[in-house]
C-alpha cells in the first residue's frame, strides 16, 4: 500500500485521502510492532476511511460514474471509479475503487464541461482539446454536484498555476495586479448538496454498479493494467489487509437468520472462545469459525419440529420437499460438525504442545532454563493480549458500522413508508377521479364534456411535461452560463499572462538588439582604427566583422532559440540587411536594422498596439483630420492595402477595361521606351526578393504596368524612376491594375507637371525650393554646406524623383509613402528636411568637403528611430503651408525658365558663330594636326 501511495496511482490510499497521518504514529519511539499491526487492521482502516479527519481541508472528490465506451459502431456504458488528483488537476478513473493502477486520466486544466437535456438523465460531457468524454451519474443531483466540483477544482488549479514566481520583472507582474483567486460573486447555479450515497469515500464501501455481463465492465484497451489490478486484489491486498482481499470488506455484516435463543448462543460462543483461547498456537494465524457454531445451534434449535411436521403432511409431494429440506439441513449440520471436529483436533494439538512445554519445564535441570521458559510464556501471553485488544477494537468498529447501516436502513424504511403513503393518496385521488369519470360517462348528455375533459387532461399532462422540460433547461442554462463565465475568466487570465510574457520577451529582444548594435558599432570604430593597430589585432577585428555580417538567423532558429530577432526579409520582401559591396555599409545596415527592431519592440505595447486598435475601429474611410493623423503615424500592414486602394480611387476614375486595352496595344505595337524599360527591370529594387531575380513573379507584372503607362501618357512615356514607383505599388497593392492606377495618381495628380519630362524642369525647381527651406529651417547646416561648397541637390534629387525609394529602409519608407499618397509632395519636403535635422549634429562635426559627401552618401542608414523622424517632419518643422510651397515653385520656375532661355540664346549664338567661321577654320585645325604628325 505504501507503494501505491507513493506513486499516486491508488485512489483510496493516496496521501491525505483516507488515513490521516499522525505524528505519534510516524515517530519511531514508543510505537511497538504489535501496536502498528493493530492500527493497520482492516476494521480500523474502514472506520478511518468512513470518518475522515476534521483537519482535512476539503472532501476528496471521488465516486462511481458510468463512462461511455465506443468501439466502432458499438457504444456501451462501463462503470468506473473516478478520483480527482489535486496535484495535476487530472480526473483518474479505475475499474473499481480497490484498483491500484488507473485505466486512464482526463486533464481538466484545459477542459470544458457541458450537459444537455437531450442526452438523458445524469449525462454530461468533459471536452478536452484531444477528446470528448461522456459520463453518466446516477441522478441529476449527482451530475450537477460533479460539474460544480470539477468547475471549482479547475478554477483553483488554474489560478494557482497562472502566477509568476517571485523575482519576475515588474513589467510582467503589472498586468496581473488586482487578480483574485476566487470566482466572482455571480452565482449562476446554487450549490448542490453532496449525494453521499453516490459521491465520496463512503461510496467506496458500497458494491460497484453491476453490468449485464461480467466482461462488459473490463477495459480491453488496458489489459496489462487489468492484470496488475487483479493480481493486486488477489495477492497484494490479502497480505496487507487480511484474508478478505479487499480493504473495503463488509462480508462480516451479512444478515443472519434470527436466533430465538440468542442468549444461549452467546453463552456457547463465549464458552467455545474461552475453551480455545488459551490453546491458540504461537503463530496466531488460526481464525475461529464461530459462525458455523452459531449456524449449527440455529439448525438444532429448529430440528424438534421436523418429525411432527412430517407426520402431519399427507401429501406425498410435501413429504418429499420436507425430506429434501431435512437432507440439506443434515448436510449442513454434518459440515458444521466436521468443522467443529477440526477445531477440536487443533485444540488437542495445542494442548499436547502445552503439555510438552510443561514437561520440558518440569524436566529442566537448572533454574535458568525454567526462567527462560517462563519468560517465553509471558511473551506469548503479551502477544495474545495485544491480539485480543486488536480484535476487540475491530469488534467496536464493526458495531459502529452496523449501527450506521441500521440507521441508514431505518431512514430508507421511513422513506419507503412515506412513498407508500404518497402512493396511497395518489391511488385515492385516481379512484375518485375514475368514479367521477364513470358518473360523467353514464350520462349521455355529458359525452361532449367528457371528450373535452380528456383533451384537457392530456393538455395538462403535456403542460406538466413541458414544465419539467423547462426546469431541466433552466438548470442546464444556469450551468452553461456559469461554465461560460468561468471559462471566460480563465481565458482572460491566460491572455493576461501571455500578454505579460510577450511584453517581457519583447523587452528582452529589444535589449538584445541594442546590445548587438552596440557591439557592431564598436567593431566599426575598431575598423576605422585598423591602420593604427598591430597586424594580429587588425586581423582579429576583420574576423569579428565577417562573423557578425555572416550571422545566419536560420541556424539560430533551428537550435531552438533566437537571440537575434532580425529576420532576413521583412513583410514586403525587402532585405533587412542589404548586400552592399562596401563592407562598412553592410555593417551600418545591420546596425540600423537592429536599432529599428529594438525601437519597434520597445514601442510595440505603448505605441503600436494602441495605433493598431484605433485602425481596427475605423470603419468606412472618409477624409478627416483624425484619418490624416492616423495615416501620418503609419498604416499597419493589414490595413495598408485597403487604405492605398481607397486613396487612389478617390483621385483616379478607373475606366473599365482601360488597362486591358493598353496591354493589348503594347502587345500589338512596340513602344519606343520598351528597350529602356527592359534595361531598367533588372536594376529595380535589387534588395527585394520579389525583384532580385529575372525569374521573379513580379518582374512580368512590372513590365506590363510600365508599358501600359507609357501608352497611357505619351507625353512622358517612360522616365527612369518610374520603375521604382511602380514596384513599390505592386508590393503593397499586389494587383497590377491597382498598381498601374497608383502610378497614374502619383505622376499625374501628386507630382507637378513636367516632373518626369525630358528636361525634368520641375524636379530642378523643387531642388531650389528645398534649398530655400533648408536655409530657413536649418540655417546652421546650410551655412556649413555653403562654407565647404556642398551641393545637396546631388544627394536629394533622387529622393524627390522616386519618393525616397532605395534611400530609406522599408519600415520608414512605407510610412513616408502612406502620408505622401494622402497629402502630396509636401510630405517629401517635410521628410527630406527631417532627415537632415536628424543627422544635423553629426554633419556639423565634419570639416572636410570630401568627407561630407561620403557621409551624405550613406547617412540615411544612420536613421534608427522612425517615430523620431516622423515627429521631426510633422511637428518640429511646422509651420509648413502648402501655399508657400506653391509660391516658391512659381518663383523658381520663372527664374529657371529665364536661365534656360538665356542658355538657349547663348547656345544658338555659339552655333551661329561656329557656322560663320565655316570650313576654313576646320582646315586650319586639320593642317595644324597634320603638321604635328
Amino acid at each position: 500500500m505504501e507503494k501505491g501511495s507513493e506513486s499516486g496511482a491508488c485512489p483510496l490510499a493516496a496521501p491525505g485521502n483516507l488515513v490521516e497521518s499522525n505524528a505519534d504514529n510516524n515517530s519511531s519511539n514508543g510505537a511497538s510492532t504489535k501496536e502498528k499491526d493493530a492500527l493497520s487492521s482492516s476494521g480500523e482502516l474502514v472506520n478511518v476511511q468512513l470518518k475522515p479527519s476534521r483537519e482535512t481541508s476539503r472532501k476528496k472528490l471521488c465516486g462511481y460514474l458510468n463512462k461511455l465506451g465506443i468501439k466502432g459502431p458499438i457504444k456501451t456504458w462501463k462503470s468506473r471509479w473516478f478520483f480527482y488528483d489535486e496535484n495535476k488537476c487530472h480526473l483518474l478513473y479505475y475499474r473499481t475503487a480497490q484498483d491500484i493502477n488507473p485505466l486512464g486520466s482526463i486533464d481538466l486544466s484545459c477542459a470544458s464541461f457541458d450537459c444537455k437535456v437531450e442526452n438523458g438523465e445524469g449525462v454530461f460531457e468533459i471536452r478536452t482539446p484531444s477528446r470528448v468524454f461522456t459520463l453518466k451519474a446516477t441522478s441529476n443531483q449527482a451530475m450537477m454536484y460533479w460539474l460544480q466540483q470539477l468547475q471549482m477544482r479547475r478554477w483553483e488549479f488554474c489560478n494557482a498555476q497562472g502566477r509568476f514566481p517571485l523575482g519576475s520583472s515588474q513589467l510582467v507582474n503589472e498586468p496581473l495586479a488586482g487578480r483574485t483567486n476566487v470566482v466572482d460573486g455571480e452565482d449562476f447555479l446554487p450549490p448542490v448538496k453532496t449525494p453521499t450515497e453516490a459521491v465520496g469515500l463512503k461510496a467506496a464501501s458500497l458494491p460497484a454498479p453491476q453490468t449485464s455481463t461480467a466482461l462488459q465492465n473490463i477495459s480491453l484497451k488496458h489489459p496489462w493494467t487489468e492484470i496488475q489490478n487483479t493480481v493486486y486484489n488477489m495477492c497484494g491486498s490479502k497480505q496487507l489487509w487480511g484474508n478478505n482481499g479487499n480493504i473495503f470488506s463488509f462480508n462480516e455484516f451479512q444478515e443472519r437468520p434470527e436466533n430465538p435463543n440468542e442468549e444461549q448462543e452467546a453463552e456457547v460462543e463465549a464458552g467455545c472462545a474461552g475453551a480455545f483461547k488459551e490453546r491458540i498456537p504461537e503463530d496466531g494465524r488460526m481464525e475461529l469459525r464461530l459462525n458455523w457454531v452459531r449456524k449449527a445451534r440455529w439448525i438444532n434449535s429448529g430440528f424438534p419440529g421436523l418429525p411432527e411436521e412430517l407426520s402431519r403432511e399427507r401429501n406425498s409431494m410435501d413429504k418429499v420437499s420436507v425430506l429434501q429440506q431435512q437432507i440439506l439441513t443434515l448436510t449442513e449440520e454434518v459440515k458444521s460438525q466436521k468443522e467443529l471436529v477440526k477445531l477440536l483436533h487443533k485444540a488437542l494439538e495445542a494442548a499436547q504442545q502445552e503439555k510438552r512445554v510443561s514437561s520440558m519445564y518440569l524436566t529442566a535441570a537448572e533454574d535458568k532454563d525454567r526462567l527462560e521458559l517462563v519468560r517465553h510464556k509471558v511473551r506469548q501471553i503479551a502477544d495474545l493480549t495485544s491480539r485480543l485488544e486488536a480484535l476487540e477494537q475491530e469488534k467496536k468498529d464493526l458495531e459502529q458500522i452496523l449501527a450506521l447501516r441500521d440507521s441508514h436502513i431505518q431512514e430508507l424504511k421511513e422513506h419507503v413508508q412515506l412513498l407508500m403513503e404518497k402512493n396511497h393518496a395518489k391511488q385515492e385521488v385516481i379512484m375518485a377521479l375514475t368514479e367521477q369519470m364513470a358518473r360523467e360517462l353514464s350520462d349521455p348528455l355529458q359525452e361532449a364534456n367528457t371528450i373535452a375533459a380528456e383533451t384537457l387532461y392530456k393538455q395538462q399532462e403535456e403542460i406538466e411535461h413541458l414544465k419539467d422540460d423547462i426546469d431541466a433547461y433552466k438548470t442546464q442554462n444556469q450551468f452553461l452560463n456559469s461554465e461560460i463565465h468561468q471559462v471566460t475568466q480563465l481565458w482572460t487570465s491566460v491572455a493576461e499572462n501571455e500578454k505579460a510574457l510577450l511584453m517581457k520577451c519583447a523587452c528582452l529582444q529589444a535589449r538584445n538588439c541594442q546590445m548587438e548594435s552596440k557591439y557592431l558599432t564598436v567593431l566599426r570604430k575598431l575598423q576605422e582604427a585598423v591602420p593604427g593597430l598591430p597586424s594580429s589585432h587588425a586581423e582579429l577585428v576583420r574576423n569579428l566583422i565577417q562573423e557578425a555580417l555572416q550571422w545566419d538567423v536560420k541556424e539560430e532558429a533551428e537550435e531552438g532559440f533566437n537571440l537575434n530577432p532580425v529576420s532576413e526579409y521583412d513583410e514586403y520582401g525587402f532585405m533587412t540587411v542589404p548586400d552592399y559591396e562596401v563592407e562598412d555599409w553592410k555593417l551600418l545596415a545591420k546596425i540600423q536594422a537592429l536599432e529599428i527592431k529594438s525601437n519597434n519592440l520597445r514601442s510595440q505595447e505603448v505605441v503600436e498596439k494602441p495605433l493598431r486598435d484605433r485602425w481596427n475601429s475605423v470603419g468606412e474611410l472618409s477624409p478627416s483630420a483624425e484619418l490624416k493623423n492616423l495615416i501620418r503615424n503609419g498604416i499597419p500592414v493589414e490595413h495598408r492595402q485597403r487604405v492605398w486602394r481607397w486613396i487612389v480611387s478617390r483621385h483616379c476614375s478607373h475606366l473599365p477595361d482601360h488597362y486591358q486595352r493598353l496591354l493589348r496595344q503594347s502587345k500589338s505595337t512596340e513602344h519606343p521606351a520598351c528597350r529602356q524599360i527592359e534595361l531598367d527591370l533588372p536594376r529595380t529594387l535589387t534588395n527585394n526578393k520579389h525583384f532580385s531575380s529575372p525569374t521573379s513573379q513580379l518582374i512580368p507584372k512590372l513590365r506590363r504596368v510600365l508599358l501600359a503607362f507609357s501608352w497611357h501618357n505619351p507625353a512622358i512615356g517612360y522616365c527612369q524612376g518610374l520603375n521604382r514607383l511602380a514596384a513599390v505599388a505592386l508590393l503593397v497593392l499586389e494587383d497590377e491594375e491597382s498598381a498601374f492606377w497608383c502610378l497614374v495618381h502619383i505622376v499625374e495628380n501628386l507630382m507637378p507637371a513636367d516632373y518626369y519630362s525630358d528636361t525634368l524642369i520641375t524636379s530642378q525647381v523643387d531642388q531650389r525650393v528645398f534649398k530655400d527651406f533648408l536655409s530657413e529651417k536649418l540655417p546652421r547646416l546650410m551655412a556649413h554646406f555653403e562654407q565647404y561648397r556642398i551641393d545637396v541637390s546631388l544627394i536629394t534629387f533622387n529622393w524627390f524623383l522616386v519618393a525616397f525609394v532605395d534611400s530609406l529602409v522599408s519600415d520608414i519608407l512605407l510610412r513616408v509613402w502612406d502620408a505622401f499618397l494622402y497629402e502630396g509632395t509636401k510630405v517629401i519636403f517635410r521628410y527630406a528636411l527631417a532627415i537632415f535635422k536628424y543627422n544635423e549634429e553629426e554633419i556639423l562635426r565634419i570639416h572636410d568637403s570630401v568627407e561630407i559627401y561620403q557621409y551624405l552618401r550613406f547617412f540615411t542608414r544612420m536613421i534608427m528611430d522612425g517615430r523620431k523622424l516622423m515627429n521631426i517632419a510633422f511637428n518640429d518643422l511646422n509651420p509648413f503651408p502648402m501655399k508657400l510651397l506653391r509660391n516658391r515653385r512659381t518663383m523658381h520656375r520663372e527664374e529657371l525658365e529665364a536661365e534656360l532661355c538665356e542658355l538657349e540664346q547663348i547656345k544658338a549664338a555659339y552655333v551661329k558663330e561656329r557656322a560663320e567661321q565655316g570650313p576654313q577654320d576646320l582646315k586650319e585645325v586639320v593642317s595644324e594636326e597634320e603638321e604635328e604628325i
